[in-house]
C-alpha cells in the first residue's frame, strides 16, 4: 500500500520552518519571552525495542509494516510527514522508516530469526510508549527487551 507525503508546498514550510533557539519563543510570538513551548522543546524520549519470537510471515510483508508503524505514530499523538520502506525479497526483512515532525520510527526485520529491532524517538507531547505498544499489539513477540532514554539538553 503507497502512502501519499504531504504536498510539496507544506512539506517545504515544515522543512524550511527556522529551528527556534533555546529559550527563544515561537516567531509567532504565542510563548512569553525566554520560553520555549512544550511542543517545540529540544527535548524527548527515544525507546528501543528488541523484539524476539514473532512469526515470519509478519515481518516481511513491507506493506502491512509501513501500514503499522504509520498507525502506530498517530495512537502515539505524533504527525507522519513521510515514509519509505524495503524489502528485501519474498520471505526476506524490511527495513522502514517513518519520518514524523516530532522525529522518527524505523523498523529492520529478520523474519529467519523472528526478530525485529524498533527504534522510536519523539519529542514534545508525542508518546512513544504508545506506538511501541501498537507495535507489539500487532507483532505479539514471545519477548521484548526495551531501552528508554531521555533526550535533549539539560535545562528541559
Amino acid at each position: 500500500m503507497k502512502r501519499e507525503a504531504l504536498p510539496p508546498a507544506q512539506a517545504i514550510s515544515v522543512a524550511s520552518a527556522p529551528r527556534a533557539t533555546p529559550g527563544a519563543p515561537p516567531a509567532d510570538g504565542a510563548a512569553p519571552a525566554g520560553a520555549v513551548t512544550p511542543a517545540y522543546a529540544p527535548a524527548g524520549r527515544h525507546v528501543l525495542a528488541d523484539l524476539n519470537g514473532i512469526a515470519a510471515e509478519k515481518l516481511s510483508n513491507c506493506a502491512a509494516l509501513e501500514s503499522l508503524l504509520r498507525d502506530a505514530a498517530e495512537a502515539a499523538g505524533a504527525r507522519v510527514l513521510f515514509s519509505h520502506f524495503h524489502g528485501f525479497g519474498e520471505g526476506l526483512g524490511v527495513t522502514g522508516v517513518v519520518l514524523l515532525a516530532e522525529s522518527h520510527i524505523t523498523i529492520h526485520t529478520w523474519p529467519e530469526c523472528g526478530f525485529a529491532a524498533a527504534d522510536i524517538f519523539m519529542c514534545g507531547s508525542a508518546q512513544p510508549e504508545l506506538a511501541l505498544a501498537l507495535i507489539k499489539k500487532a507483532l505479539q513477540p514471545g519477548s521484548a527487551h526495551v531501552h528508554s532514554a531521555r533526550r535533549g539538553p539539560p535545562v528541559f
